[in-house]
């Protein structure tokens, strides 16, 4: 070996040792850093000249391990939403415990009904009476209003991830171009790809996506349905959202904003193209599980409406006049049955913050003056009405013949069991999603790994230096000759 390639060759050593310091330094430095992927410098020996080469630096990224991640995370993402939407109408509508329940309230207008019968002189008990009455009419309707600040909830949540999702499929569009030019210059492009990873799984929690390699380090994102989200260009998303939500509004039938790519509408079903994220699970919050669960509430109200609007249980009724609960004070139209549990209230003839003429509860609604004071008919009618077994149908507790007391408790019962099945679904996936990202950090850093590293590193330094020290030593000696 000549003195020229002894040179030569310590000189790319040194080189190769400090690029190598200088991976590993930004290993550790960055090594709880999110999103982050593990650095390895790529050497290899010189073709045409001694020494070694800088071929350039690797991330530590295992797509198939990625992609499952991504897709256990985007589950845990739309289970997280489902449970959760549970887990508060339940505290809409109470449990079976729960003394301010829907059907403890029940409970309490059927006891206070029982305390009136007995005395229906006491005006104290039938003002406790209207007081119950008001109170199992509230707990419906501030179930209801609640059930529906929920969809209004979904709606915007809709909306700010459609431009979530507009705003990083044209970075991602942007880091393709930065990719591929840095790539074509012969630079690193690890941390503009460690960002466009990041894109990725930000798009990806949102609508779960297929990563295609495309050609100069481009990549294309498929939704897992098949949709077309960024292919050379981004795509664009459209969605009209709404500042609040009624019961009525539904995107069957045009009042609620369905989802445009590119101006072509898309099917937001679960099972749709853009299945699966939280952007599917708000739409099936918003279309359908909260539909089903207000047409439940509905019938609860309906029910408790029609049994007292009856002029068989209260003879001073008309046809057309309100019963005891009404529909915001009016005569309840069955053919305007959805979003009655919204508007449900009681009589204000017989409310305490009405005109509170309780006597009326026990003379009829209706009745020109108070009547005998020892009457108990109509109270003993409304508790017969209570009992008589009625035929509710809803999306969710489907058709049954009930009494007030068992159709409470069945809607209890059907919004519990969704609440549980949308826990353990949740527990699932969160398992799933662990496991998958213990499996991904297992290629992140080691400290320990890149410490040792480093003393290689600085052994190959070491000698390199020596090699120099001797290369001159040698010049020395020639030159003194």
């Amino acid at each position: 070996m000549s003195i020229t390639t002894a040179l030569s060759t310590a000189m790319t050593g040194l080189t190769a040792a400090g690029r190598a310091s200088s991976v590993v330094s930004e290993n550790l430095a960055n090594a709880l850093t999110p999103g982050y992927a593990k650095r390895t410098l790529i050497l290899s020996s010189g073709a045409s000249a001694p020494g070694v080469r800088v071929e350039g630096i690797h991330r530590n990224i295992d797509p198939g391990i990625q992609a499952s991640r991504r897709t256990a995370e985007a589950e845990h993402g739309g289970a997280l939403i489902q449970s959760d939407f549970y887990n508060r109408l339940s505290g809409l509508v109470g449990t079976v415990d729960d003394p301010f329940s829907i059907a403890s309230r029940l409970t309490n207008f059927d006891s206070s009904l029982i305390e009136a019968i007995s005395r229906p002189d006491s005006t104290p008990r039938l003002n406790d009476l209207s007081l119950q009455a008001d109170a199992l009419a509230n707990s419906i309707s501030d179930a209801a209003e609640g059930l529906r600040s929920l969809r209004t909830t979904a709606e915007r949540a809709i909306d700010i991830q459609v431009d979530t999702v507009n705003q990083a499929l044209k970075d991602v569009q942007k880091l393709n171009v930065r990719i591929m030019v840095s790539q074509a210059g012969g630079m690193s492009s690890a941390a503009m790809l460690d960002q466009r990873g990041q894109l990725i799984d930000q798009i990806n929690l949102i609508i779960p996506v297929n990563v295609i390699q495309r050609d100069n380090g481009q990549v294309a994102l498929f939704s897992e349905g098949g949709a077309i989200l960024l292919d050379g260009v981004a795509a664009e998303l459209s969605f009209d959202g709404k500042p609040d939500t009624m019961p009525h509004m539904t995107q069957a039938n045009g009042l609620l904003s369905g989802l445009e790519i590119n101006g072509v509408a898309v099917d937001t079903d679960p099972g749709g193209p853009l299945r699966g994220g939280t952007l599917a699970a708000q739409f099936e919050l918003r279309d359908e599980i909260a539909v089903e669960a207000q047409d439940d509430l509905d019938a609860m109200a309906r029910d408790l409406i029609e049994r007292f609007q009856d002029p068989a249980v209260d003879a001073t009724l008309g046809a057309t006049d309100p019963g005891l609960f009404t529909d915001g004070g009016a005569f309840f139209d069955p053919l305007n049955a959805v979003g009655i549990a919204n508007r449900m209230v009681l009589n204000e003839k017989v409310a305490m913050d009405g005109d509170s003429e309780t006597w009326r509860l026990r003379d009829g609604l209706n009745a020109a003056v108070p009547g005998n004071a020892g009457e108990a008919r109509l109270l003993q009618g409304y508790t017969d009405a209570l009992g008589v077994m009625r035929t509710v149908s809803s999306a969710g507790l489907g058709t049954s013949t009930v009494t007030a007391s068992t159709l409470s408790a069945n809607l209890l019962s059907h919004f519990s069991q969704g609440t549980n099945a949308a826990e353990q679904a949740l527990s699932f996936a969160a398992a799933s999603f662990s496991e998958m990202s213990q499996m991904e950090l297992a290629q992140g850093v080691d400290t320990d790994e890149e410490l040792q590293n480093l003393m290689l590193i600085e052994q190959a330094f070491a000698a390199n230096a020596k090699m120099m020290t001797v290369v001159d030593e040698l010049m020395e000696t020639l030159l003194r000759i």
